[in-house]
């Protein structure tokens, strides 16, 4: 698919030093509107009847799907609503209107955020997009972890962040062969919750990994979790911003703080039993406001 790029796989030899094994950074952030999400959303919309694209089509995101759904959108002439709140992003709300897409951001925190939804597609008729939680969307990022065994087949762990579990789910119908490790930062963790409670979980999220910061993981990015056996670990704001520098200084990856989330789990500790082993970090999200990115790199 010509509107995809194939991201390439970067070796960081002072990363894998810190875990003692070989360390490959998927650059996913090169990808097409800065992160994964376009190769499920491209999916979802290429799915969609006449009828559902000529109704256009709402979305809700903190900011990377929109950026994706309204790029699709844009590629396929569908009108295009999407709904994020306060305090999201106004980078990343700039770049879905970039795009064509209208952004609704009455809401005042996630939660609301999708009763908006509800409250704009029931008005306008338009055809709901799921961010994440949708198989055709699952299925369609799972061309992330097909390339990742292609291009490096020796890969035993792939360690990448998660929000609403979009990703990870994709990583693991893509790649079966490897082990999957989802990493959240400890005040945005509705997939841990959610894992642990067999079902989704609402939570509150609040992280500077503002494109982590779902506010229930989907059912059936959970289901896919836990039949493709997705190990969870948490890791604290520090961590995420250790990453971000680490991303920044010695990677050259202008990369989101989200995006941070794996290389700052591997960094400190916390990803267990990659001792040895081939890991590959998925590194996708590179929307950062430049203000908030040298905020980061000020800190010690």
């Amino acid at each position: 698919m010509t509107s995809l790029l194939r991201t390439p796989l970067l070796r960081s030899t002072t990363l894998g030093a810190a875990f003692g094994g070989t360390a490959l950074l998927k650059a996913e952030l090169l990808q097409k509107t800065g992160s994964f999400k376009p190769r499920g959303i491209l999916a979802k919309l290429a799915s969609l009847s006449t009828e559902e694209k000529q109704k256009g089509v709402i979305t809700v995101s903190a900011g990377n799907a929109a950026g994706a759904v309204a790029y699709g959108c844009a590629l396929e002439r569908i009108d295009c609503l999407v709904v994020m709140w306060q305090g999201t992003s106004d980078l990343k709300a700039a770049a879905a209107r970039g795009y064509g897409a209208t952004v609704d951001r009455e809401a005042s925190d996630p939660g609301q955020a999708f009763a908006r939804l509800e409250e704009l597609r029931d008005a306008t008729g338009r055809t709901f997009v799921h961010p994440f939680d949708d198989p055709i969307v699952i299925e369609g990022h799972s061309s992330l972890g097909r390339e990742i065994l292609e291009d490096a087949p020796e890969t035993e762990v792939i360690v990448a962040q998660a929000g609403g579990g979009g990703l990870v789910s994709g990583l693991a119908v893509g790649a079966p062969g490897a082990r999957v490790v989802a990493v959240e930062p400890e005040g945005s963790q509705a997939l841990h919750e959610g894992l642990a409670a067999g079902h989704p979980v609402e939570v509150q999220p609040e992280s500077i990994a503002d494109a982590l910061n779902a506010p229930v993981a989907g059912a059936h990015t959970l289901r896919v979790c836990v039949e493709r056996g997705v190990e969870s670990v948490l890791i604290t704001e520090d961590d995420v911003r250790a990453g971000f520098r680490f991303l920044y200084e010695r990677a050259k990856l202008a990369a989101e703080p989200g995006a941070a989330a794996g290389t700052g789990a591997l960094l400190a500790g916390k990803v267990p039993d990659v001792e040895g082993r081939t890991v590959v970090v998925v590194v996708s999200g590179g929307n950062v406001a430049p203000e908030i990115a040298a905020a980061i790199l000020k800190e010690e």
